[in-house]
């Protein structure tokens, strides 16, 4: 197997699938190399229909070089509203172009504002706001720019067929997950879970990056150098960090406040954070340890596309749209030694999927290998799922994740250019870092 780059093995993703060369280059010279369309899960009444009944419009946004969240708050402000009457389904990179839904309360489709870099359109009303995860899926179209080997498309496809049964590879969570300048969003989760406070705040707030600024850099190290004195003074640290780290400022003011001397002092600090932050810290460590897991089982070449026995299985989403089949987690299945042939097809004709645990309280972890596996790799990390009983947004049950993501995949050659689909929850860097095999801050 081909080691991956030293960032990726950061966050638990040690290997490529294909062992050749990849492509090279590099993507988003411009927004257009990158678009994202969602595949929609929403079915709207008309625009007619009664506010009362159905207060939240939904509109459609084609956004160039716009942040998601930065294009709700602009859009929240064109219309005079609060930023929490605009919700979306799930959350696009800057540097594309994106289509995606986003629900507003208590406006028509007249109210819409004109925003520079984004095409508007009004689709209906719906009944509720949408929630993360209200989408099927994704379609990309990524040009790859200057590619140095344009050749080694064909080969690293071949392997990608051989190892999946079909384009397709090894599920895991993307280096943004954790951060894609600076990955410590795992690192924080690991000491929440261990209810290490003090640790968590400052694996935040300081913990300097090489590929941050000089002035970012200096105000970690400030951080570093006071939590590590006699009698911290959290003043200093607070009147260094650069006012645009907005959240490294409301955990150190928490300590200026309180005195950031006790345990619930530092947790009362993480707590002044937003409530998906909180939780994507926790997120973050599980799926580590997940992409963990399934380096564990490259290492012992386990399949993916098919269980062994001690696998828990899901079965596919009977409610999925066609061509992005998704596990239903509620739905699993321990895969025994006298049932393996029998789940092994259920698998080929994509009827079910083998899975992984995103470990929570509720988790229980596999037998065999497989459950060897993800023993070993907790033990590694001094966590077990008990552990996550947390409280307020830190907690979390756990869930199951599908360990292989298969596509169907396009290729054109000049420019190079990749289009596939990928269901919600799956990252399209999966697809790319095997294309283009270079550092995953440039996916």
């Amino acid at each position: 197997m081909r080691e991956a780059h030293p960032l990726e093995r950061q966050v638990g993703i040690d290997y490529y699938v294909s062992d050749g060369p990849g492509v090279g280059g590099h993507l988003r010279d411009a927004p257009a190399d990158f678009r994202v369309r969602e595949i929609e899960g929403m079915e709207p009444e008309s625009l007619g229909a009664d506010p009362g009944s159905y207060p939240h419009l939904l509109v459609r946004a084609t956004l160039t070089d716009w942040d998601t969240n930065d294009f709700a708050g602009a859009l929240s402000d064109g219309l005079g509203i609060s930023r929490t009457r605009v919700s979306w389904a799930g959350t696009k990179d800057k540097r594309a172009v994106t289509t995606q839904l986003f629900s507003v309360q208590g406006v028509d489709a007249a109210d819409l504002p004109a925003l520079s870099g984004a095409d508007v359109e009004a689709l209906g009303r719906i009944g509720r706001n949408l929630e993360f995860g209200d989408l099927a899926g994704n379609a990309f179209e990524i040009r790859i720019a200057e590619p140095e080997r344009p050749e080694a498309v064909d080969a690293v496809t071949d392997a990608l067929r051989e190892f999946g049964g079909g384009v397709a590879v090894p599920n895991v969570f993307g280096h943004q997950r954790f951060g894609s300048r600076r990955p410590v969003t795992h690192e924080v989760g690991l000491h929440v879970v261990r209810e290490e406070w003090r640790e968590a705040v400052l694996a935040y707030t300081g913990n300097p990056a090489e590929t941050e600024p000089d002035r970012t850099q200096r105000a970690r190290e400030t951080v570093d150098e006071v939590a590590g004195s006699a009698d911290p003074d959290w003043r200093v640290a607070l009147d260094a960090m650069p006012g645009h780290l907005g959240y490294e400022r409301s955990m150190l003011h928490a300590l200026v406040e309180n005195g950031g001397a006790e345990p619930a002092d530092f947790r009362g600090a993480l707590e002044t954070v937003p409530w998906n932050l909180q939780r994507l810290f926790v997120n973050a460590a599980q799926s580590y340890a997940f992409n963990r897991m399934l380096s564990g089982r490259l290492r012992r070449g386990l399949p993916f596309d098919r269980p062994v026995a001690g696998d828990v299985v899901a079965f596919a989403d009977a409610d999925a749209p066609e061509g992005v089949p998704v596990p239903d987690t509620d739905r699993l299945q321990r895969v025994s030694e006298d049932r393996v042939g029998v789940v092994r097809r259920h698998c080929e004709r994509g009827r079910a999927f083998v899975t992984a645990p995103l470990v929570g309280t509720e988790t229980n972890l596999g037998d065999g290998e497989p459950g060897e596996i993800a023993r070993e790799v907790l033990s590694d990390l001094a966590l077990a799922p008990a552990d996550f009983d947390l409280p307020g947004n830190f907690e979390s049950a756990g869930t199951r994740r599908a360990i292989l993501v298969g596509t169907d995949l396009d290729i054109v050659r000049d420019p190079l250019t990749l289009s596939f689909s990928l269901p919600r929850g799956s990252y399209a860097t999966a697809v790319l870092r095997e294309y283009l095999k270079g550092d995953p801050r440039d996916l």
